[in-house]
């Protein structure tokens, strides 16, 4: 009695209220609950305490923190009540931000990140470009000046005092062979810097110095600087290295000190420099053939810090005149009609803080394109949750009316339903935290499965946490306002007569609509899933030209151990020799660059009679040094004249073999064989006589056309260059880094036997890299299977969810017309027109779905263009499969629940509200 008393002094509760109060105790007494239990439970079913008291507070109460503490108190208890439904709904919100959180993971620590230095912001490099390694005349057609010789960097330094240091740092990087003491010798990167490179960026030293201008100048002692990483896991973190001496290519270096932690030096890359050297040091290593000695050799980026007053389009015009004027000078750029291109190049100043743009530019199409679709994957997982909480509301409607009717304003039930909903979303993207470390990390892993010191963390940073926070709250605010606002509009009345028999159905159309953009949406994934899968076919299934079954890539350095020009025919012969009496051995050779490994050397081509090429006559030609059975050992048939053989020996008349573009190319409708050509000057036109024609295959680009390309004996080195620094060029083509190993039949324990039979023959020889030329290949399309792997994994996850929505959004109907279906039933309706009205209601659904979806997933297609290969972004195949498969999906999602439906026992429908 003491409930109805305190009910009565509620002046706005009706009798028909308190009559169905009465019932709802009455109810729970006799399934076996205490009058007290079944008052308690009566009041939380229908109002809860803090609601009832909502009546007697003042209008501004819901500003009270206690108040929102209570909301949260009851949501945790609402969602403990209903297992079920709040671990689905974590699951599906941890998959879709924790998508987003691990995408977003990489986009900041690839496109957003700024480098571990003083004042990022002032950095500038001198071009936006990344070309790499060496050039020596014009780059661009337009103009566009992106790498420079150390000449030209000494002169546009003096000339832009607006730098308050301008540093020049090596283009591309270098392995070396690495010793300490008696150790053996361990492959390392490097990179060449100038002496105030670490001053430049801002950086000191973890332990002892870093490089100074007084390293970096002739005569100098060769100093290096270690990085954190390769400290901590070379040299195990003995501060001892610091003072003493590693051994690169055999010249002694001392270890000036250990860069910072964090610090992996100007660019963000896969695989960072293991040790930073002046630039002074690089003839040290490079000899005769040293990059720094050639006024028009072009392989540095120069890195500056600019003055906080300087005006960056005024210094860029600046440095454009500037290196007009240089180039001007140079007899390279000026001769044969290039006088004429010089006033088109410029300069261009791009920001460097956050390094130098290589695998930003490389990865930031695909990257940005992983983020949109991560964001379609989270809506619809947003749009399944909203579904859920619509369904969810609109059951507990009679609970809401209840609360209503007993002076709840329906402020406090949107408020109460959001709490829930945004409570719900902070717990997926608790446990999206979880999935988007390790999707990071596995993400990484397949893009740069190589890669030694990778700077890009899978674990999230403080901006990818907030990131996750803040989309979790958006979350549960957007998608939980409409069904708190739908719910909010619940009537007393309908708590007395049963919503179940309410016609009025306010969630029946926002879930419509909700799965009609899953289904497009999903679409639109599941088109771009079969698109890059094709693509990614397409690359890896490509007629390349060469075989790689049962083939192995050994790679070592046999100048790094100190062999000498003259030493290396023995080395070679014996290397031959001693791997081809392996057991299953088909061919050996050597080469100095492999097919598909990513580098080559190039030179202009002149053919003997025709005159100097001009600075826009295509004249330039891949060019490669190999051993006699190199091609037999890839599998590439001679198509004309013949192979190398004994015959072509040092003495001989220096032959060459080509593949048959360079034939189209610089031969045209003539037979090749016999003629002669030269590479960098006129005057050595005739070096070099065709003696057979190779079958094309493709030597870097996979994706590109076949190009020219030339190659050369190892047997026979030419001495007619007058030019030292081409002179020692040629020596240092002598070198071979490749050993290639053609099995008929690979043993079982390959590696071993390999790094066995090389260590027989020198132990000093390391082994840099061994892997199966299959790897060496797919090693191009990380990044390709990267992106289709996760449009295919985010395809499939919206497939899924798409799935799962419209079965539920059926169920939930069956549920709501279950008396309609009886009375259907009852007057002679057979259970297959009830199966086909129920997915006459799916169909419409999904056919809106495609009509849009359709259309959107061209328009995405023609953005991913660019990423595709062998395949049209609209091609029909991948839409019509897409089609296809959602349909299925879709129809026996719609149809189990459509079933049930048909299986209704028409009297207990009729009685079941």
């Amino acid at each position: 009695m003491r409930l109805f008393r305190f009910l009565r002094r509620k002046s706005d509760l009706t009798e028909e209220l308190e009559s169905h109060l009465k019932m709802a105790i009455a109810e729970r007494v006799a399934r076996g609950q205490s009058p007290e239990e079944a008052r308690r439970s009566a009041l939380h079913e229908f109002g809860n305490v803090p609601m009832i008291a909502d009546v007697t507070r003042n209008q501004w109460g819901w500003l009270r923190l206690e108040q929102w503490l209570q909301d949260v108190r009851y949501a945790l208890r609402q969602l403990r009540k209903e297992p079920g439904f709040t671990l689905t709904v974590v699951i599906t919100l941890a998959l879709g931000i924790g998508a987003n959180t691990a995408i977003f993971t990489l986009v900041q620590g690839i496109l957003l990140r700024s480098l571990p230095v003083n004042e990022p912001s002032r950095l500038y490099r001198i071009g936006d470009k990344n070309d790499c390694c060496y050039y020596n005349n014009y780059q661009n057609d337009n103009g566009d000046f992106d790498i420079f010789s150390y000449d030209l960097y000494l002169h546009l330094k003096q000339a832009a005092p607006e730098f308050e240091q301008l540093a020049a740092v090596e283009a591309g990087g270098n392995g070396f062979s690495v010793r300490k003491g008696a150790e053996p010798a361990r492959p390392m990167r490097s990179e060449y810097v100038s002496g105030n490179y670490f001053a430049t960026l801002g950086v000191g030293a973890y332990v002892g110095r870093v490089l100074s201008e007084n390293d970096d100048t002739p005569g100098a002692a060769p100093t290096l600087v270690l990085s954190y990483k390769t400290w901590q896991a070379d040299f195990a973190g003995d501060p001892g290295i610091v003072g003493s001496t590693l051994y690169v290519q055999t010249h002694p270096f001392v270890v000036a000190g250990i860069a910072p932690p964090g610090f992996f030096g100007d660019r963000i890359i896969s695989n960072p420099p293991d040790f930073w050297m002046p630039l002074a040091s690089e003839p040290v290593l490079e000899g005769a053939n040293s990059a720094l000695k050639g006024t028009d050799e072009l392989w540095l980026y120069p890195l500056g810090r600019v003055h906080p007053a300087a005006n960056i389009q005024a210094l860029q015009a600046k440095l454009s005149v500037a290196l007009q004027q240089w180039l001007a000078t140079r007899p390279t750029y000026a001769d044969h009609g290039g006088a004429a291109l010089i006033p088109r190049q410029h300069v261009v100043l791009a920001p460097a803080g956050g390094g130098i743009q290589r695998l930003q530019q490389q990865t930031g199409t695909g990257l940005r394109l992983m983020m949109i679709l991560s964001t379609v994957v989270l809506l619809i997982a947003c749009a399944n949750i909203a579904n859920l909480l619509l369904a969810r509301c609109t059951a507990r409607r009679a609970d809401v009316a209840v609360r209503i009717a007993l002076g709840a304003s329906r402020f406090r039930v949107i408020r109460e339903i959001l709490t829930e909903s945004v409570l719900l979303s902070l717990m997926g993207g608790a446990a999206g935290l979880a999935v988007a470390y390790a999707g990071s990390y596995a993400m990484l892993m397949l893009a740069f499965p190589a890669a030694k010191n990778m700077p890009v963390q899978a674990l999230p940073s403080t901006a990818v946490l907030a990131f996750t926070f803040v989309v979790s709250v958006l979350t549960g605010i957007v998608f939980g306002t409409v069904p708190a606002w739908l719910a909010s509009y619940a009537q007393p009345v309908d708590a007395l007569r049963g919503v179940n028999r309410s016609t009025a159905d306010r969630s029946s159309l926002p879930q419509r609509i909700l799965i009609v953009f899953q289904v497009a949406l999903s679409m639109v994934l599941l088109a771009g899933a079969l698109l890059m899968t094709k693509s990614l076919h397409n690359l890896e299934h490509q007629n390349f030209g060469i075989t790689t079954a049962n083939r192995y890539v050994v790679s070592t350095d046999p100048k790094g151990v100190g062999y000498t020009v003259d030493r290396l025919p023995a080395l070679y012969q014996q290397i031959e020799d001693r791997f081809a009496a392996l057991p299953g051995m088909a061919n050996v050779s050597l080469v100095r660059y492999i097919p598909l490994g990513g580098n080559m050397w190039g030179s202009c081509v002149i053919p003997q009679g025709h005159a100097a090429p001009g600075p826009k006559d295509p004249c330039f030609a891949a060019w490669d040094r190999a051993s006699t059975r190199f091609l037999d050992s890839i599998g590439v048939p001679i198509v004309r004249g013949r192979n190398f053989s004994t015959q072509d020996t040092a003495t001989s008349q220096q032959v060459v073999l080509v593949n048959q573009a360079f034939a189209r190319h610089f031969f045209p409708n003539q037979d090749p064989i016999g003629k002669h050509f030269g590479v960098g000057s006129i005057q050595y036109s005739g070096a070099f006589e065709i003696a057979g024609v190779f079958a094309d295959f493709k030597m870097t680009d996979p994706r590109g056309e076949v190009r020219p390309l030339f190659f050369r004996p190892l047997s026979q080195q030419f001495h007619g260059y007058k030019e030292s620094d081409v002179d020692a060029a040629e020596k240092s083509s002598m070198y071979l880094n490749f050993i290639i190993l053609d099995f008929a039949q690979a043993p079982a324990d390959v590696e071993t036997l390999t790094r066995r039979t090389l260590a027989d023959i020198d132990p000093s020889l390391p082994v840099m890299h061994f892997s199966p030329y299959d790897a060496e290949v797919a090693g191009n399309f990380n990044q390709d299977r990267l992106l289709a792997r996760l449009t295919s994994g985010f395809g499939a996850l919206a497939l899924i969810l798409a799935s799962v929505g419209l079965y539920g959004v059926m169920s939930y109907f069956v549920v709501r017309r279950t008396s309609e279906i009886g009375i259907r039933m009852a007057l002679g309706a057979a259970r297959s027109g009830v199966v086909a009205m129920m997915l006459r209601g799916a169909l419409w659904q999904i056919l809106v779905g495609l009509a849009i979806g359709i259309p959107a997933a061209l328009i995405a297609g023609h953005f991913m263009a660019s990423l595709l290969y062998g395949v049209k972004p609209y091609d029909p195949l991948a839409f019509f499969g897409a089609i296809v498969l959602l349909t299925i999906c879709a129809v026996v999602a719609g149809f189990i629940p459509s079933r049930r439906a048909a299986s209704i026992d028409p009297m207990k429908a009729l009685r079941a509200d």
